[in-house]
């Protein structure tokens, strides 16, 4: 079992149909990290924001590249918050820590503090991803999980259960792949982060666990390292 972990959540994993939010979701999210949390379980949450807007988006509509990022970092933060109201009806301590300071909302990062979090038992829930543009929030997962010395990152993929040579939602034949090395996805393309979070993740000697969030208890089970996705390592 892992000890602290990050959490990283796609901004459409939160979402259903028509709305930026699905209740059902966030409630079952919330809960499952609770079973979690009374484990002893230290837990970081990195969030995207694509259910709002993403940056290839805004362009697309003739946003300036620089605005269109940080349009996706505030709509990190509203997720962020919906996070951590979802936790905090289940009763779990948290705190949203942001890279771009905005006090009457939220913390801003400062590691020690969120070292601090942890230890204590809080969910750290990171907003605003690096507080830069340029860089994805999975830049910023390898980035916190770095920092915070987190033991794993685990990926929640919306409907798709681990790494696989193709998209398997379009071609029933693509295969599975269960322990992929770091230098794999850079040879072989395989879109699972960007490369820049790929380099930071085989430098820090930090795993990476992809696995489908939508089936029940898959958090729990990630944690345990009882999953059936795909893990990522260094060697």
């Amino acid at each position: 079992m892992y000890k602290r972990v990050l959490l990283k959540l796609s901004g459409e994993a939160l979402s259903s149909p028509g709305n930026p939010f699905d209740p059902k979701v966030l409630r079952n999210l919330a809960a499952e990290l609770k079973e979690c949390a009374a484990l002893g379980i230290e837990i970081a949450i990195v969030v995207g924001g694509g259910n709002f807007i993403r940056g290839k988006m805004a362009e697309q509509i003739g946003i300036e590249r620089v605005q269109a990022d940080y349009m996706g970092m505030l709509a990190t933060v509203i997720n962020a918050l919906a996070v951590q109201s979802a936790l905090e009806q289940e009763g779990v301590p948290t705190r949203v820590q942001t890279a771009v300071e905005m006090q009457k909302v939220a913390e801003p990062f400062i590691v020690r503090r969120a070292l601090r979090h942890l230890e204590k038992g809080r969910i750290v829930i990171f907003g605003a991803g690096t507080g830069n543009p340029y860089f994805s929030t999975d830049t910023t997962a390898a980035l916190r999980a770095s920092e915070i010395r987190a033991d794993v990152i685990l990926m929640a993929k919306n409907g798709v259960d681990g790494v696989y040579n193709d998209d398997p939602r379009t071609n029933p034949n693509a295969t599975k792949y269960d322990r992929l090395t770091y230098m794999d996805l850079i040879q072989q393309g395989l879109t699972v982060m960007d490369t820049t979070a790929t380099s930071m993740c085989m430098d820090n000697d930090i795993d990476l666990v992809v696995f489908n969030m939508n089936e029940r208890g898959n958090i729990l089970k990630a944690v345990r390292g009882e999953i059936a996705g795909t893990v990522i390592s260094k060697e």
